[in-house]
């Protein structure tokens, strides 16, 4: 089976090994091609990816001959594929998915079933979401995923990695791991200190480890940033967590991160 992977820089692996792509722009193509998961592409949309505003005389020509070559080197590693991987349409090109597996399509799907399972099985949730996340080496294509089209995959699958990582969180301090996880939660935290999800669940782990001045100046740095970043105030659900603190609210030491959240709190003076 081949495998393409973008959770990192762009790979294609058969089953002799990993295989190249030479090329800039057969590689924007393949990656445009990639994120869009099996579906058509139209050749104006791949045009903008390839040049964005700067395409030549001739694009319409030259995407034809850089799809011509991906095209070659896509059939090298299928050699006994009787039909082509990549197809061209009418109006663009698809990249068919048959046979082959997408590392952001696995991703996706595990991400989406430990969803569903995590009020239910907690456990489970955190086998899935760990196994999804080890799929990521890196930026989604290196960090250079191309144009519009690209772009706003890449944004679309890092949102997805935050929320798994919020996910198995929620799930390793379900199942009383706050020790286990402070190290990761900590590091989330720092790669992004204005969502405010990794900054309660941290604060949660903190205090759950007996450092409740450490959750409560962690609480204090973020507001911080978020007023001198954001201009805007933290939401009621971590100041909540913050009142729940400052209380010693048995609750923060059993149960769903959640409960915490969506108890009521009286407003900061």
């Amino acid at each position: 089976m081949v495998e393409f992977r973008i959770l990192g820089g762009l790979e294609m692996l058969s089953p002799e090994g990993r295989v190249t792509v030479a090329g800039g722009f057969q590689r924007m193509l393949l990656q445009a091609l990639l994120v869009s998961e099996g579906k058509a592409v139209s050749s104006a949309t791949l045009m903008a990816e390839l040049w964005a505003e700067s395409a030549p005389a001739g694009a319409a020509n030259a995407l034809q001959a850089h799809a011509s070559r991906l095209r070659k080197k896509l059939r090298t590693i299928e050699p006994g594929r009787t039909t082509p991987r990549l197809v061209c349409l009418p109006y663009g090109y698809q990249l068919l998915m048959d046979g082959a597996r997408l590392d952001a399509t696995t991703f996706m799907e595990s991400a989406a079933r430990a969803e569903r399972l995590r009020a239910e099985a907690p456990e489970e949730t955190v086998t899935l979401l760990r196994g999804a996340l080890r799929l990521w080496r890196g930026a989604v294509c290196g960090g250079s995923p191309g144009g519009p089209l690209g772009k706003a995959a890449a944004a679309r699958y890092e949102e997805h990695r935050l929320r798994a990582l919020e996910t198995l969180f929620d799930s390793e301090l379900l199942l009383g791991r706050h020790a286990a996880v402070l190290a990761e939660l900590r590091e989330a935290h720092l790669a992004d200190p204005l969502r405010e999800r990794f900054c309660e669940q941290l604060m949660v782990a903190l205090y759950r480890s007996g450092r409740q001045a450490e959750a409560l100046d962690t609480c204090r740095q973020t507001w911080q940033c978020l007023v001198e970043q954001l201009g805007v105030d933290p939401s009621p659900s971590l100041r909540r967590v913050e009142h729940a603190i400052l209380v010693q609210d048995p609750g923060l030491d059993r149960g769903p991160v959640s409960a915490v959240r969506a108890a009521r709190v009286p407003s900061r003076g």
